[in-house]
Parts: structure tokens; sequence; C-alpha cells
């Protein structure tokens, strides 16, 4: 069930042929990929918020080229023996990390994520989940007490919609780039665990924290989609081949009852 996101409504919708209608007579039509787009205009501060189409075609060709294949691996390791029924990934992406876990372990699979071609091409490539535009910074537009886990992969993060919106005895992944990620192209990064497990504190326990990493080697076109799909496209010379590190903080949280 999803929740309208008209200011004040929040009520339940229901489908109607290719749109969702609540109570109060708010509809949003189903795009032809399959996705709805909940997003209302305060939920942006752009015209096109969130990862534009060069940087989730960037994602895309090396998820393709198998680069984020053994960090999706590494996460399913890590969530063992957690069991998930009903997934929410908020900020989503182009959605290869939902759309490889319900392939794998054929979880009830709902993604969220602020932009639309970054929704528009999780729907195309994994029709069997379901995929919504809205701001999960503000609102997750789904019930109380829907999920059973809840990933934020990379993305943007909201405890209390989070807490909201998962199980008592669910679980919440939250993945961070580490310190050492794409250290060969900018550089050595800073330790954001602790500080994301104390921005948690207050509605979740941390009950478990490992850390993944691989390494990929990559050609000219590679590391060029690693520079779009970061935001750092321009260079002062054409970026050459090189092994590239690509490691996650991973911390698992239970919330607090």
């Amino acid at each position: 069930m999803l929740l309208c996101t008209v200011r004040g409504c929040g009520r339940a919708m229901t489908r109607d042929c290719n749109r969702l209608v609540c109570g109060a007579g708010h509809s949003f039509d189903v795009a032809r990929s399959g996705y709805i787009n909940l997003l209302q205009p305060q939920d942006r501060r752009s015209k096109q918020p969130g990862d534009t189409p060069e940087a989730v075609a960037a994602r895309r060709r090396l998820h393709d080229l198998g680069v984020s294949e053994p960090l999706f691996r590494a996460i399913l390791d890590f969530l063992q023996p957690v069991s998930a029924g009903a997934v929410l990934d908020a900020g989503c992406g182009d959605g290869f990390y939902l759309g490889s876990l319900k392939r794998q372990a054929g979880v009830e699979a709902h993604g969220v994520d602020i932009s639309i071609p970054a929704v528009d091409a999780a729907a195309r490539r994994y029709p069997s989940c379901e995929w919504i535009v809205a701001n999960a910074d503000r609102f997750v537009p789904y019930p109380d007490r829907s999920f059973s886990l809840v990933m934020s992969i990379t993305a943007r993060m909201n405890p209390p919609e989070f807490r909201r919106v998962l199980r008592d005895d669910g679980r919440l992944l939250v993945a961070l780039p580490s310190p050492e990620d794409l250290a060969e192209l900018r550089g050595a990064g800073r330790d954001r665990a602790a500080r994301t497990a104390e921005a948690f504190a207050a509605e979740f326990d941390l009950v478990h924290r490992g850390r993944v990493a691989t390494t990929a080697d990559l050609d000219a076109f590679g590391v060029n989609d690693v520079l779009h799909s970061i935001y750092r496209p321009m260079r002062t010379r054409p970026p050459e081949g090189m092994r590239v590190t690509f490691s996650l903080d991973l911390l698992l949280f239970r919330p607090r009852t």
C-alpha cells in the first residue's frame, strides 16, 4: 500500500487502471515503464533532482561490467541470517542492489528514489519490483511497520522515517563509502561509520559492522564512467586505464522498541 504524498493528506491509495487514487481524490499516473511518480513540487530543489541521466547510464555500464557484483555478494552474506520479507531500498538509484536481491532471494521489493531517470531505468531493468519516485528525505510513502528490511546503500538517510516504516523485529542496512573507496581517483576519504551510527542511535541499536572491498581493472572508458557516477567528469587530462578500489562500510541496525 502506498500513501498519498500531497501535503497534509497521507491517505492510502488504491489502483484504478493506470493510476493511483487516494480517498481525497488525488491521483498519480503509472508511467509506461511501470514506475509511479509521487514527487511533489515542494519536495524538489531543482528541475531534475537526484542522479542525472549521464550518471545513471555510467553506473549501469559499470554494473554490467560486473564491478558491483562482489559488493552485492558481500551485502548478501552480511545480511545472513536476516529474514527479509518486504524490503525497501531508500535511494535505490538504478535498482541494481534491490533488483539483484529480488532475483536472488525472491523478496517483495520496493525502491524509492528522487531521480526520475534512475527510477525509470530501474523499472525497465527490474519490472518485478515496485519503483517509486519520491523524496524519502522528507516522507517515505508507505504505512507504519511495512517492511522487514530497509536498505540505504550510499544514499541519503532519514532515521525517523526508516524507523516508522520498519517492523519492530526488522533490520536496517546502511552502506557507506569507506575511506579507501575510489582512493585512486579522489584520495583517501573519511571514516563516516561512527558518526552515522551516532546519527541513528536515537532510533536504532547497531548490531553488526563490517567492510567489503574489491578492485576492478578498468580501461579509460570505465574510469570515465566512474568519474561521471560520482559527478567528477572533468579532469585536467583524459582518464587512463587503472585498477580502482570499490569499498563499503556496512552497518546493520535493529530498531529500538
